[in-house]
């Protein structure tokens, strides 16, 4: 299973940009898996930026990104999609969507070990 992630591109700050996450090859149902985004910027590590859970439309964010970005899913689609709105050069960093089954444990979708990832997209924000 191959996930697609697109929408990144070059966008100021302040401005607004909007990832999307689908499945190439064989379909994954999204709404039977916890869906996650993920960024790496240039130096640092992958960090968890959004998820929201299988089988309901709760959703979790980090911090620093909070009412800011909103992720969303679109069963009849079957695409995430990661709102991103008031972006800061500090968002600029490749993003990656992800799927896993299972997830046990409080904020266990926050950690990367999930079973399936997409190619990342690339998001810069100029000041």
């Amino acid at each position: 299973v191959q996930l697609q992630a697109s929408g990144g591109g070059l966008v100021q700050a302040g401005g607004s940009l909007r990832l999307s996450c689908a499945t190439s090859g064989r379909t994954l149902t999204f709404s039977d898996h916890y869906m996650g985004w993920f960024r790496q910027a240039p130096g640092k590590e992958r960090e968890f930026v959004a998820a929201i859970m299988k089988y309901a439309p709760t959703t979790d964010y980090t911090d620093s990104v909070k009412g800011r970005f909103f992720i969303s899913r679109d069963n009849a689609k079957n695409t995430v999609h990661l709102q991103m709105n008031s972006v800061k050069p500090e968002d600029t960093a490749v993003y990656y969507c992800a799927a896993r089954y299972y997830c046990s444990g409080y904020g266990c979708y926050k950690s990367p070990d999930y079973d399936h990832w997409g190619q990342g997209t690339l998001v810069t924000v100029s000041s």
